[in-house]
């Protein structure tokens, strides 16, 4: 239980049989404590800013769990079973070491809010796309290089990949149906590399792109521009 005080954790986890919550964050922990009595119960679960360096597989046991905090530790995987967690709503990883995600991620057909800022993500992680409720995908700060093929499948309404290492755009991410902002800022983008696609037959009406290889200047006359500032317009006018 790393260097916490044991007796403080039973005393939240007795708390959490009541109340479906437990929050042991900034507590100096090296390992998960067990939660198998809370397997049944617990809907939230808060472990940031500890010093964990993985979970057990005994985490995807908790099959009643809807929000998962993780923030702040040196997490490089999460379990080869976490699909099993299919009443997940939410997972934040922020400030960890995630390369990648397990294909098994693919099962967490309720998840609506994925936070993975400030990881080791080199690919786009796949098995996101074609969760069915995901509103909110954060992968700013990570080394992605590549938005791929086979992303027109994401149902997220906000994708930030802000401060990554993107040159690429694959046209598909114009299909995706419920996309409206697109944070691209801070990458590695030539003006050429912004697919036409994406500025006129997309759902986008927020992308954002400064902070790449060329002026806002040069992104105002490419081809379609004009078409992506209808969309920005329009809901502008609804906001006010």
């Amino acid at each position: 239980m790393g260097q916490t005080s044991s007796t403080g954790v039973k005393a939240h986890m007795e708390t959490a049989r009541k109340t479906g919550a437990l929050v042991l964050s900034n507590r100096k922990l090296t390992e998960v404590p067990d939660l198998s009595s809370l397997s049944k119960v617990l809907r939230t679960l808060d472990l940031s800013m500890n010093k964990l360096c993985g979970l057990p597989p005994s985490v995807c046991d908790l099959t009643s769990l809807k929000h998962l905090n993780l923030n702040g530790n040196k997490i490089s995987d999460l379990p080869d079973d976490i699909g099993r967690l299919t009443k997940l709503e939410s997972l934040s990883l922020v400030s960890n070491l995630i390369v990648s995600l397990p294909a098994s991620v693919s099962n967490l057909k309720h998840l609506k809010s994925v936070i993975l800022s400030d990881n080791k993500m080199t690919e786009f992680p796949v098995p996101l796309c074609g969760l069915p409720q995901l509103d909110v995908v954060d992968l700013s700060g990570n080394h992605i290089t590549v938005i791929p093929d086979g992303i027109e499948d994401l149902q997220a309404v906000e994708l930030n990949l802000n401060m990554n290492q993107i040159s690429a755009i694959s046209p598909s991410v114009a299909s995706c149906p419920r996309l409206k902002t697109l944070r691209l800022e801070e990458n590695c983008l030539a003006i050429t590399n912004i697919p036409e696609e994406l500025l006129v037959d997309s759902q986008v009406s927020l992308l954002c792109v400064d902070g790449n290889l060329f002026k806002m200047k040069e992104f105002e006359e490419v081809e379609g521009y004009s078409k992506y500032m209808e969309r920005y317009t329009a809901v502008k006018k609804k906001m006010f």
